[in-house]
């Protein structure tokens, strides 16, 4: 059994107020592409399909094409998706029982009602059957109706109630089983503080959703969502793809591809190979003086930081960046200088140092003009003081 592991295309996403339509419609035709070139026996895409709740009609029919045209590569081919914490669950659960008789397993929600179970999905190849249990993004208050609460009536924790959900499922262990999930998963050995986060994933207070990664042990392979940067979590069964195009200024240079996992009979190890998936343009973040910069021109996404030798007060400075950089995304300045307090410290007390020789330690290099306004300032605040 050989299919392609994707999760958080994110369609609709808008970086920094640019509008990344072409961008992604250039990478959904790249992973259209190297489908029909790879001829996978399936498709998984682990959560977060749209980048809002409320997507827009753009954002829809960019899906609708993506979808249409993967059937259109490999006829008959299995797609199966669930929900993320940025989708809409029961929007995404409208026409399931339709979609799943075209071989679409579009999975909004998770079970909510006594006697309802983990949507699963049973292919067949030469070894047998495979199980591939579609989980949608949990939130306790979502599922407590089948997990329950604990000893006061409260919902249970994130971690309890993943377990109480999969310890609810008869998973066969003597046959080959795969989660699809869009959730927190803790590496073993790791605190949640330890896992690096990118600035476009939605981050809960206090990591209460963390899930401890033992919980997926029963299944021969994870195929995660919910995390921005490709990851392994504690093996090479366990993982998050990441991403398939960059969601941030912090994803900044990272490799996105598509997983390609491959099974063969349950005693022989699964195999994971990432085919690499170039985008369009990349997120680029660009540091120096000015000269050294715009020497730097491109069409890509760009973070810059200009250094001190940047003249503030040149008039065109922004035209000038925007024709060398017509996607800025920002412009941060940075000054290179430190003050240097030695030597009002070195006059004693902070009651004892002249202020004039305070602020102008802590300002920098000042012109003539600059000195006298500072002078103007120090004389009237000393004024108002002794009124």
């Amino acid at each position: 059994m050989r299919f392609f592991h994707l999760s958080d295309l994110h369609i609709g996403l808008k970086l920094m107020g640019r509008d990344l339509r072409e961008d992604q419609e250039y990478i959904l035709n790249e992973i259209i592409r190297i489908t029909a070139q790879e001829k996978p026996d399936a498709m998984v895409i682990a959560g977060d399909i749209y980048d809002k709740a409320v997507p827009g009609a753009d954002a829809v029919e960019l899906f609708d094409a993506f979808v249409s045209h993967l059937h259109e590569a490999v006829p008959g081919m299995p797609v199966m998706m669930i929900s993320g914490n940025h989708d809409s669950a029961p929007r995404l659960d409208c026409f399931r029982r339709i979609l799943s008789r075209e071989d679409v397993y579009l999975i909004g929600q998770p079970p909510r009602r006594e006697g309802e179970h983990i949507a699963r999905v049973t292919l067949e190849d030469a070894y047998g059957p495979v199980h591939f249990y579609l989980l949608p993004f949990v939130r306790p208050s979502m599922v407590k109706a089948v997990v329950g609460t604990d000893e006061n009536g409260s919902n249970l924790s994130y971690d309890a109630s993943l377990r109480r959900l999969l310890e609810m499922e008869e998973i066969d262990t003597s046959q080959r089983n795969v989660l699809v999930s869009h959730q927190f998963y803790l590496p073993e050995g790791k605190d949640a503080d330890q896992v690096e986060r990118t600035d476009s994933e939605i981050r809960i207070a206090g990591n209460i959703d963390a899930v401890r990664a033992d919980v997926l042990d029963r299944f021969d392979y994870a195929a995660l969502g919910h995390i921005h940067k490709p990851m392994k979590v504690g093996s090479e069964c366990r993982r998050y793809c990441g991403t398939p195009l960059a969601c941030s200024v912090s994803e900044a240079g990272q490799s996105k591809g598509i997983i390609l996992v491959e099974m063969g009979e349950k005693s022989s190890p699964v195999k994971t190979r990432v085919i690499p998936l170039l985008p369009l343009r990349q997120i680029r973040r660009i540091r120096g003086c000015l000269p050294q910069v715009l020497d730097q021109a491109c069409t890509d996404y760009v973070s810059l930081t200009l250094c001190d030798e940047a003249p503030a007060g040149e008039s065109d400075l922004q035209q000038r960046l925007a024709e060398a950089f017509p996607r800025l995304l920002e412009v941060r300045r940075e000054n290179q200088w430190q003050p240097d307090y030695a030597g009002a410290q070195a006059a004693g007390p902070v009651g004892s140092v002249d202020p004039f020789a305070l602020c102008s330690a802590f300002l920098g290099e000042m012109d003539e003009e600059e000195k006298d306004i500072l002078r103007d300032v120090i004389s009237s605040v000393q004024e108002v003081k002794l009124r």
